[in-house]
Order: structure tokens, then sequence, then C-alpha cells
């Protein structure tokens, strides 16, 4: 098989294609390290949960070090879990025309190979999780149980965006985890406020699919919703904000974080009202985007950190 065919139809162009090694595309292409979108969206939860304890804490001397942690982390286990989703998800994935050409259904790794590589990525996993408490360690580890079972429920359920946001919100807890040795009421609402924005952008996502998905029987929020999908945003993204808003003035947040939270919510605003669910490629852009959002609701919390640390 050449380069050119085992690239992945939804992912060309980019450095994997014109810079890895010829071995080491499948393994990066598995990982999605030739599209790194959800490692920034599952990093975004944990540096929001990190700068927020740490302006609590009134203390950022930690910060640096946990933000890099959680990049690495983040990476490389988004990496581990895009691996067990492709083992369970191939031949499915095999059935969907943007699927069908990763690396485990085209066969440019087998089962055995991508199984190996989930559980180098885990390992590295752990050592970064090794850096933390003991409490945050157990907290980490916790998450897998959610990571494991969320391949599974787009079998069985319209929801499968509820448990992927249980799953890509976790990091919400780790911040306090790491800073406090504890999760408090703050960290809580964070959470369940970052599960609905993931609902949000995940049915925007899967709306590149929803065609596919009815001839296989794959269930999703998108197919759930259809043509009331703006209405079911504008709830989710809604909730989102507002419960951020609360984990903040739980949290004392001062006005920089506060700033943080309406640039967010503009930017959740604006992929409602550009959204058109029957453009797939515009679907993809805003799902995209929210690496954005979150960047900027990070940038007011950091600010903030720092601001009651001085």
């Amino acid at each position: 098989m050449s380069d050119t065919s085992a690239r992945v139809a939804d992912s060309t162009g980019n450095w994997v294609d014109t810079l890895a090694p010829q071995w080491a595309r499948p393994y990066l292409r598995l990982s999605r390290f030739d599209r790194p979108i959800g490692s920034w969206l599952l990093l975004m939860p944990c540096w929001w949960s990190a700068a927020l304890a740490a302006g609590m804490a009134h203390d950022i001397r930690g910060l640096p070090l946990t933000i890099v942690l959680f990049f690495i982390g983040a990476f490389v286990m988004r990496g581990a879990g895009c691996a067990w989703n492709d083992i369970t998800d191939r031949d499915l994935d095999a059935r969907v025309e943007r699927t069908r050409s990763r690396p485990l259904p085209s066969g440019q790794l087998t089962t055995k190979q991508a199984l190996a590589f989930m559980v180098a990525q885990a390992l590295i996993g752990l050592l970064v999780l090794l850096q933390f408490n003991r409490f945050a360690v157990l907290t980490g580890i916790a998450s897998l149980v959610v990571v494991a079972i969320y391949p599974f429920m787009k079998r069985i359920t319209w929801w499968p965006q509820i448990f992927l946001g249980l799953a890509f919100s976790w990091g919400a807890l780790m911040g306090f985890a790491v800073t406090f040795g504890r999760i408090e009421l703050t960290a809580l609402v964070l959470y369940v406020g970052a599960i609905s924005w993931v609902i949000g952008y995940d049915t925007i996502y899967a709306h590149q699919d929803t065609e596919d998905d009815a001839l296989i029987g794959i269930k999703s929020t998108a197919r759930l919703f259809g043509a009331h999908t703006h209405q079911a945003l504008i709830l989710f993204y809604g909730v989102s904000v507002m419960l951020i808003g609360v984990a903040l003035a739980s949290g004392d947040a001062r006005w920089p974080a506060w700033i943080g939270l309406a640039a967010f919510a503009a930017h959740l605003a604006s992929q409602i009202m550009r959204l058109r669910i029957e453009d797939p490629e515009l679907c993809k852009r805003l799902f995209y985007s929210n690496k954005h959002a979150g960047l900027l609701l990070f940038a007011g919390l950091l600010a903030d950190a720092v601001m009651r640390a001085a």
C-alpha cells in the first residue's frame, strides 16, 4: 500500500504525512497525532482546573510544572484512548467512508500492534501521573473505567456523547486533586459544566457521519437531535457556561476569569449561529474551533491565578 493510499481520509497533508518516518506513520495515525484536536480538547478541562485551583490556593509555584505534565499526559492518554477506540470499532470503521482508511480497518496495523502501542502510551501516562500525590494518582486511574466503556456506548444508547464527556472532562477534577489532594464541590461543578460542553461539540462532530451511522445502526446525539440540533446546542452550551460560572463564583475568581468565560461563551454562541448540520466540512471546522474556545477560558483563569498569587 502506498503512503498516499494509507492516509486517513479526513486528515491529510499534516506533519505525519510529510515528516514522520514511514514505519511510524500508521502508529501516529492510530493515536491521532496527525490531528491532535482531541488531545487539546482533553487537555482544556485539565488546564482550567489547574489554574482555578492555583488561584483558590493563592499559590502558582507548582502551576507551570502541572501545566506541562497535564499537556504530556493528555496527549499520550488520548492516543491510548484512540487506539482502544479503534480496536473496538475496527469492524464498524470499515463500513464508514470517513473512517475506513484508518490504520486498523485498512490493514496498515494488526490488532496486536495496536494493543502494544496503546500499552506503551498508557505507561507513559502512568509515569506522568506518578509525579502527583497519591489521591491524584488514584483519581487519574479511576478515569480508565469510563475510557474503557465509552467505545461500546454508541451501540446501545443515543447518548454516547455523555460518556465521552465523562471521560474528556475528567481533567476538571484532576487540577483540584493535584493542588489540594481532594475534590471539592467547585471541581464537581466545573466537571459537569465541561461535560455539557463536550456533549455540545461532539454533537457537531457527529453530524459528519449521520448518514453512515444510520446505515450501520450507530447511535449519537446528532442523529437524536437532527433538525433540532441548534436548540440542543443552546441548551448544552448554555448549561456549560452557567455551571462554569458557578464554579468561578464558588472559587472566588476575579475579573480576568470572568472575561475568559465571556469570551468562551461568545465563541460557543458563534458556533451555534454559524452551524449548518448538512455541511460536514463546516461541522468539522466548528468542532475544531473548540480548542480556541477552551484556550480563551484558560487564559482568563491563568491571569486570575497569577493576580491572586501576587
